[in-house]
């Protein structure tokens, strides 16, 4: 793929060290990352027959930075885009930090940005019912859904061959779920196609903790919901944690970015 960022800047990182303060999670996929290696097993990224042009959904820059650069380092990959519609994220402050530190880090690597519509009461009206479902039931289905269906129509109306989700790439998630809510979504359209892979492999689970500590990523505490804020300040309150801070220079728990 050709980009205006150099391709030193999207070069695949093959095993700098991680600082001392790196989390639990990435320095065990780091030590997981290095015996691969040493058995000479990595594993490479192609994507689906007949793709050239990709429309990523983000929901954030820190779950979109390895995403980006694997895809944009493809020689079979023509074009990128990221595509950012995500009316979950409430409150409105904590939608604009995301959505800002993503353009930002998109604008950095050379790749396009698109900042869709801030649907907010579109999103609660399909959330009705589903207010106190738990993590990764019936609600989050919904909301996958609708975002990966507003990606998908936007996707065929510009030439798109493929859509992809950077929800996948999240430890927290459901990957199957979210990959069914990719998959429906492409099949509204003749010839779309969504791009499936082990996005939380060793090897991105590394670098996207590297871009993370690199580029100082706002570190966010919560899923980006109001329920699943609620429901996180709930689970401190009764564990005597502090609740969740939005924006500013210090979190309510750990520190501030990564």
């Amino acid at each position: 793929m050709t980009s205006s960022s150099s391709t030193t800047a999207l070069s695949y990182n093959d095993g700098a060290p991680l600082p001392s303060s790196a989390p639990d999670w990435a320095v065990a996929a780091s030590e997981r990352l290095r015996q691969k290696r040493a058995n000479n097993t990595n594993t490479s990224i192609t994507p689906p027959k007949d793709v050239e042009r990709v429309l990523l959904h983000s929901c954030c820059a820190p779950c979109s930075g390895a995403m980006v650069e694997e895809m944009c380092d493809s020689p079979l990959i023509q074009k990128v885009v990221v595509f950012f519609y995500n009316p979950n994220i409430h409150p409105r402050k904590e939608y604009e930090i995301r959505k800002e530190e993503n353009k930002d880090f998109c604008r950095t690597i050379g790749v396009e940005f698109v900042d869709c519509d801030y649907e907010v009461k579109e999103w609660y009206e399909r959330m009705k019912g589903m207010e106190y479902d738990a993590e990764r039931g019936r609600r989050c289905t919904e909301c996958f859904d609708m975002r990966m269906e507003v990606t998908a129509a936007y996707a065929d109306d510009h030439g798109f061959d493929a859509i992809a989700t950077t929800n996948a790439t999240s430890r927290w998630k459901d990957v199957n779920q979210v990959d069914e809510s990719g998959y429906r979504a492409a099949a509204r359209y003749e010839n779309m196609k969504y791009w499936a892979h082990d996005w939380q492999s060793d090897e991105m689970t590394v670098r996207k903790y590297q871009i993370s500590a690199s580029e100082r990523f706002y570190k966010q505490e919560y899923c980006g919901c109001s329920y699943s804020l609620r429901d996180s300040n709930e689970w401190r309150r009764a564990n005597g944690i502090p609740k969740i801070e939005i924006g500013g220079d210090t979190a309510g728990l750990g520190d501030r970015d990564f």
